[in-house]
């Protein structure tokens, strides 16, 4: 708000929602109070807001939560934040245990957010700086659970060999019956499994019986009644048979101690593989050393890199990594920018060129001066990216946030009316059928697999796609972009260099050649036209040297000339050849040919002699043209939209091989353009670099910057290609495509293992075959289900990208 009508609009927009009261706007402090009837009143006025210009200020945080174990804790956090006054939106990943929340700050803090978290029963604290140390936060974790199964299976054998032993082998049987006796070996089943379950199983009852008492149960629940049931039932066998049906006694203790053992051996397993799947983030974080050798007075001394500030100098020797983002001020090196770009050819750098922080110093001694630190630099921004887009929750996941709110309960109304239908229906004794028929539709329905199959995936793939210099920036385009019908390219400075090249110079004497050059180029200092400057770059590059130049004269639109060692030389176009009288048909045939393909052409003189043929042009990149071919091999329809003439844009795209071209359009034209290809084509993306492409990379249904481009536009895209190169294209799409296909399949993983085995463990097998699946088995598959989705997921590190 910048003056008193802003305050008004503001009020008027609060005010024209139902529900609301007390409209106080203050311009003074920027602020507006009101009063709501209820939470959604408070939302539609945070809509309002933005709908009339005046956008609540917004914070965003991340959690770290834990006690989240399944797609069902997934979905009951995700609706605890949502429903809390303030908050805007709320993503929760359970592949990396976050909680992303955008709320508004003066209707909630991060402390109370967490304390709703942990009310509803996952405890959760600020993610340090937005890059905690998550692998280390795993790798504990994964410590933690291997100690625990292997307690557990200590535990667990010696009541398996007891109980099943005597099945397999019924010498054991006979033997076990012999010397200690049955009941003495059930009392020792008792005593081992009950330190199985109330030891390292104690997790799934601390964690899934408060979830049971406040009707939101998740997988812990669904294992501690399962194997809660197995015990109970065996432990009143045991000490109070009595109580129990006639014909009815048996124990299930080796099923309670199995099921637990072989769950907390699955939880070892997604633990490892869950810390694999941020690797990408670790391994950018490990990039930055811990310290740099520091200019203090005429000493060099180490400091931390967290202690350096702007305009600190620092010495960066070969071999070394860059601590911070910098300019090089003294010394020249070549960097390996792999880490930044995916490209393995290292960059040679010199005073006044850019460094970036994490990138590694091939050879040559730098001194540096710092540009940015913390947060403000490249790398931090990256980590940040990646984290937005591997937290991110595709439209794709909406299916899975619907299915498992009720599944844990269906799951449970399904154990209840399989306990019911054996004991009706059942043989003798029917309460033990039922009880190992309850028990294993509670175990082996699980909702692990559900809630890892997507966002496994979404970070797997976006790290990779990270480590490809291509960063997803929303991490919904991972989705949007596998559905895209057509790319269409800005041409300046995306599929071409983006700066004027001198690409022929042909003059009348061979033989003086590089002198005529000079000439020309000392001519064009006195110049400001950008083709001026692309002659003198290739003159520099040639190492000529400029002799003086006299009486310079400008004309307007048509060229420049000057004296030299008393002959006067002009330089211009075929206009300015006319009206000194110097003839080009010599060179005609040649000019055309070159502005056929879109080159500009001109010419020097000499004394009204023509004397060369100059021809420059903004080159295409190495890459482009191979790029369209991937494109177009992959099904895709390219286009190219440039402010170019149509001779130039047409020359161009035909060299490229594209066929749809809109050429001599405006900054504002271009919107119309790809709205007019959206409605031909279908879904849209757009690759632009700069400010002038800002506004259509926003409107696109995927914008896509040129990293190397303005900050503007990469703000304004859903991917940025941090090489520059638009071979990133060809690698965001094929990463798109492959990802969600990976997510495909661990959602039909997902959903099939549960609908087959579901009706399995219930015992639908049993009246045909007599097949009745144990509660162990099905603490097996279970396991295997979330280790099968998170394998499957890792299967995207090692992408391999073709074109």
């Amino acid at each position: 708000m910048t003056c008193g009508g802003c305050a008004a609009r503001v009020s008027r927009a609060i005010e024209g929602i139902s529900g609301v009261q007390g409209v106080s706007v203050n311009l003074a402090d920027e602020t507006a109070q009101f009063s709501a009837s209820d939470e959604e009143t408070v939302l539609d006025a945070l809509s309002a807001l933005n709908a009339a210009g005046y956008p609540a200020e917004v914070q965003e945080i991340r959690l770290m939560v834990d006690g989240m174990s399944c797609a069902s804790c997934v979905g009951r956090l995700q609706n605890a934040l949502g429903a809390v006054t303030g908050v805007v939106d709320a993503q929760v990943n359970l592949a990396d245990d976050s909680a992303t929340v955008r709320f508004v700050p003066t209707l909630i803090t991060a402390r109370e957010l967490a304390d709703v978290s942990a009310a509803a029963g996952y405890p959760a604290t600020p993610a340090k700086d937005g890059v905690e140390d998550r692998s280390a936060r795993k790798d504990a974790e994964a410590d933690h659970q291997r100690r625990m199964t292997w307690i557990a299976v200590a535990l667990s054998v010696p009541v398996f060999v007891l109980e099943m032993g005597g099945h397999l082998f019924p010498a054991l049987h006979h033997l076990i019956g012999r010397s200690i006796g049955f009941e003495n070996s059930w009392m020792i089943q008792f005593v081992l499994t009950t330190a199985v379950l109330f030891g390292p199983g104690r997790q799934f009852f601390t964690n899934g019986l408060p979830a049971l008492w406040r009707l939101a149960p998740n997988m812990n629940s669904l294992v501690a009644l399962g194997a809660g049931a197995a015990w109970v039932f065996s432990t009143v066998a045991l000490f109070a048979p009595a109580v129990l049906p006639q014909g009815t006694r048996a124990v299930y203790f080796e099923a309670a101690a199995v099921i637990v053992t072989l769950i907390l051996l699955g939880r070892w397993f997604e633990a490892r593989a869950k810390g694999r799947t941020g690797a990408a983030i670790q391994n950018l974080i490990g990039l930055q050393p811990r310290s740099a050798r520091v200019a203090r007075g005429t000493e060099w001394i180490e400091v931390p890199v967290a202690d350096l500030s702007v305009g600190d100098r620092f010495l960066l020797k070969p071999g070394e990594r860059v601590p911070t983002d910098a300019v090089v001020i003294d010394g020249t090196g070549a960097i390996d920018e792999s880490m930044l770009t995916g490209e393995p050819m290292q960059v040679a750098k010199s005073s006044g060129d850019a460094l970036t922080g994490g990138t590694v110093n091939g050879n040559g001694s730098l001194t540096c001066e710092v540009t940015h630190v913390g947060h403000d630099t490249t790398l931090a921004q990256i980590i940040r990216m990646v984290q937005q887009a591997q937290g991110a929750r595709l439209p794709i996941q909406a299916l899975v946030d619907r299915v498992t709110l009720w599944f844990v309960p269906a799951v449970m109304g399904i154990a209840l009316l399989t306990v019911g239908v054996w004991l009706v229906f059942g043989p003798d004794p029917a309460l033990s059928y039922a009880l190992v028929a309850g028990v294993s539709v509670l175990i082996i329905a699980c909702p692990c697999a559900m809630g890892l199959a997507t966002p496994t995936s979404i970070m797997v793939g976006s790290g990779r796609a990270a480590g490809l210099g291509v960063l997803f920036r929303q991490g919904d385009a991972l989705q949007s972009l596998a559905d895209v019908k057509l790319v269409a390219f800005d041409k300046t400075g995306t599929l071409t260099e983006g700066k004027p090249m001198l690409t022929e110079f042909v003059s009348s004497d061979s033989g003086r050649e590089d002198e005529m050059l000079a000439w020309v180029a000392a001519v064009e200092t006195h110049s400001e036209h950008p083709l001026a400057q692309a002659i003198l770059q290739a003159a520099n590059d040639r190492g000529l040297t400029f002799p003086e130049v006299s009486e310079v004269e400008v004309t307007s639109g048509q060229g420049i000339s000057g004296s030299i060692e008393g002959q006067r030389i002009t330089v211009g176009n075929s206009r300015m050849m006319k009206e000194i009288g110097a003839s080009t048909d010599k060179l005609d045939a040649r000019a055309s040919e070159l502005k056929a393909q879109g080159h500009t052409v001109f010419f020097a003189a000499i004394d009204g002699a023509i004397s060369a043929l100059i021809a420059v042009s903004d080159p295409v990149r190495s890459t482009s043209k191979a790029a369209i071919a991937a494109l177009k091999k992959r099904g895709v329809q390219v286009a190219m939209i440039s402010g170019d003439g149509a001779g130039t844009a047409q020359a161009v795209a035909q060299n490229l091989g594209i066929e749809t071209v809109v050429a001599d359009v405006l900054p504002e034209g271009k919107i119309d353009a790809l709205k007019s290809l959206r409605a031909t084509y279908g879904k849209t993306a757009f690759v632009g670099d700069g400010i002038n492409d800002a506004p259509v990379l926003a409107d696109a249904d995927v914008g896509i910057a040129i990293g190397t481009g303005t900050d503007v536009a990469i703000e304004t895209a859903d991917v940025v290609l941090m090489s520059g190169d638009v071979q990133g294209v060809v690698h965001a799409i094929d990463l798109s495509r492959k990802t969600l296909r990976n997510i495909k399949q661990n959602l039909l993983w997902a959903f099939g293992y549960n609908a087959a085995l579901i009706p399995v463990a219930a015992g639908v097998f049993y009246p045909a075959f007599g097949v009745l699946l144990s509660p162990g088995l099905a603490a097996g598959a279970m396991a295997f289900s979330s280790i099968f989705v998170l394998g499957n997921a890792l299967r995207l590190r090692r992408v391999g990208i073709s074109t």
